[in-house]
């Protein structure tokens, strides 16, 4: 089987195949020069400065007694005074740099690889308008596991790779060509399982910026359609929101929304909390001991201490609380801290790590059972990191999240004028009520919801999530809302409202990078970090969230309450290959007026 013609072709030229060296290997030493290991001069040199300083005192001293000249000096003494000189300047030169090349060395690697933890701010907060640049292919994988020598012809690779003998991981350190080495690894993958993948694309994609950030192993990617609703009309300004989905009906659908909150004055938002948490699980021999620490942690005199052990991991950390739970021996510590523009999980662990390392020398029978290692981004550098004990909660649904809240908590909220209902929405203020009350709210204690008192506000924010490179599925707790409709102004009117009390989400980190969904964050006008305002940005985010399921909620209700619902999907959300009988602008409207 031949390989087929994209396999190792790209921008990039072949690359040699010397294994590219690593930072160690390749910093240069002080003593490298020298013919012989420098601890085996160091030791020369320091008994030879060692030796002639005492041989010089005890002539001296004798000089002093015998009131002898010290300006008298014979020939041992003039070698004495040579050799204290020659291995004083050795010792400076060169023993002296290389102890000082470590120190700034482990310095360098610190900045490079920890950023946020001891980095300085320049290096910490890339700006707005430059996103932070992905490693290089050679610095990434583990080439120590791969052979040491890589056959040139992509065909040989392949071969190596579908045998075993080349680990499918090490191809982009090895070759230093991240879309070369996705291609090799796709064919391998369908020599492998005997299936062809040819509908999924490869190229035209950046590889090297998903290296050890976003993705391990690629092979292609994923198209998504990505349509705009709006203009959403928010505090006073206006969004177009972007919404990556496959679901038909569902961006005309909040589009019409956003004109019914447009034509009715707009929306308006509030951010109630701000505060990303991370739970570690501690055992103690005892519960009285497990006791003890959750009185220390809760007591708000220590709360001082403990925030400014905390605040030590980042620039941006700022602890707000620690919320403790017991189960038999074992302590659960909720720790809440505001992130600045980051979804902020792992700056919160860097915090807690440091709470649990400055704790351990008054509770040294504290056992920190959920620790791991987290691999960082940049480097093959790890960092101890916390694995949460499901207190946190993360990308599960709980009552925790649910009352206390997780990330941003907002309330989002309308008044729809009647004439509005009718003419928009194409129902009535009663209808709508009653219908939230029976689905939203009874139907959803049937069905013993968690935080699902709503209609799909899963499918606005799950949209807006991969469009602007939010964690998918963190659409989990994020789509806690709970809807409430309300007739107002002696019934003619609607209030409608959506409280979210979890919704994660950052504009710098993770998949925010990717040039898609970095252009998506600047379309709503809220990529990368706030400079005059730490954190502004993803609160402004969280907003526009809120307000986009506001509208969902919104035409979703109003398309059930006047029996659109079925009708609409089965006429726009069925496959259909011919579309020439309709012009795409004639079809957008129809649907807004069907949904």
């Amino acid at each position: 089987m031949e390989v087929r013609g994209g396999v190792g072709q790209g921008s990039a030229a072949r690359h040699p195949t010397t294994p590219a060296p690593s930072r160690a290997a390749a910093r240069v030493q002080a003593g490298d020069a020298l013919p012989l290991p420098i601890r085996h001069t160091n030791l020369i040199f320091s008994a030879l400065f060692a030796a002639s300083l005492a041989y010089l005192m005890r002539r001296w001293r004798e000089k002093i007694r015998s009131s002898t000249p010290l300006h008298a000096v014979g020939l041992a003494e003039m070698l004495a005074i040579f050799g204290l000189v020659a291995s004083l300047i050795y010792l400076l030169s060169f023993f002296g740099i290389a102890f000082v090349q470590s120190i700034v060395s482990s310095g360098d690697d610190d900045e490079d690889f920890l950023v946020g933890s001891g980095a300085p701010a320049s290096a910490a907060a890339p700006s707005r308008q430059h996103a932070q640049a992905p490693a290089p292919c050679e610095l990434l994988g583990s080439p120590a596991a791969a052979p040491e020598k890589m056959p040139e012809d992509d065909e040989e690779i392949v071969a190596s790779v579908v045998a075993g003998k080349v680990p499918s991981y090490a191809l982009e350190a090895r070759l230093g060509d991240c879309r070369r080495a996705a291609g090799i690894r796709r064919e391998a993958l369908q020599r492998i399982t005997g299936r062809d993948i040819e509908g999924l694309p490869l190229d035209g994609f950046d590889y090297a910026s998903i290296l050890g950030q976003c993705c391990e192993l690629p092979v292609g990617y994923v198209q998504l359609p990505v349509g705009v609703a709006g203009p959403l009309l928010l505090d006073g300004r206006r969004f177009y929101l972007p919404m990556a989905t496959t679901e038909g009906c569902l961006v005309a659908s909040t589009n019409r929304g956003c004109k019914a909150i447009a034509e009715s004055g707009g929306a308006t938002s509030v951010v109630l909390r701000d505060a990303m948490t991370r739970a570690p699980v501690a055992r103690f021999p005892t519960a009285r001991r497990a006791a003890e620490l959750k009185a220390f942690l809760e007591d708000p005199a220590n709360f001082d201490t403990l925030s400014v052990v905390f605040n030590r991991s980042s620039r941006f950390a700022r602890l707000q609380g620690v919320q403790c739970a017991m189960a038999g021996r074992n302590l659960y510590m909720r720790f809440s801290c505001s992130t600045g523009d980051a979804m902020g999980m792992n700056m919160v662990s860097k915090g807690v790590q440091n709470v649990l390392d400055f704790l351990q020398d008054d509770f040294p029978d504290m056992d920190v059972i959920s620790i791991s290692v987290l691999q960082l981004s940049q480097a093959n550098q790890h960092l101890r990191l916390l694995k949460p004990g499901n207190f946190c909660s993360d990308k599960k649904p709980s009552a925790v999240n649910w009352i206390e809240g997780r990330g941003k908590s907002v309330v989002c909220e309308a008044v729809i004028g009647e004439e509005v209902v009718k003419k928009v929405l194409k129902t009535d203020v009663q209808s709508l009520v009653e219908l939230n009350t029976i689905k939203n709210l009874a139907g959803s204690a049937v069905a013993g919801a968690l935080g699902g008192f709503n209609a799909h506000a899963s499918n606005i924010v799950t949209a807006i999530f991969i469009a602007t490179g939010q964690d998918p599925a963190q659409n989990v707790e994020s789509s806690h809302c709970i809807t409430m409709l309300e007739p107002v102004n002696a019934g003619r009117d609607l209030h409608i409202s959506v409280t979210m009390p979890s919704i994660e989400v950052g504009t710098v980190g993770g998949g925010t990078q990717l040039a898609s969904q970095s252009a998506c964050l600047d379309l709503l006008g809220v990529r990368g970090a706030s400079r005059d305002r730490p954190g502004s940005n993803a609160r402004l985010l969280a907003t526009v969230v809120a307000g986009g399921v506001l509208a969902g909620e919104l035409s979703l209700l109003s398309a059930l309450a006047a029996g659109q619902l079925v009708k609409s999907h089965m006429k726009y959300n069925r496959s259909s290959k011919d579309v020439s009988s309709t012009t795409a602008t004639e079809k957008m409207r129809q649907r807004e007026v069907d949904v």
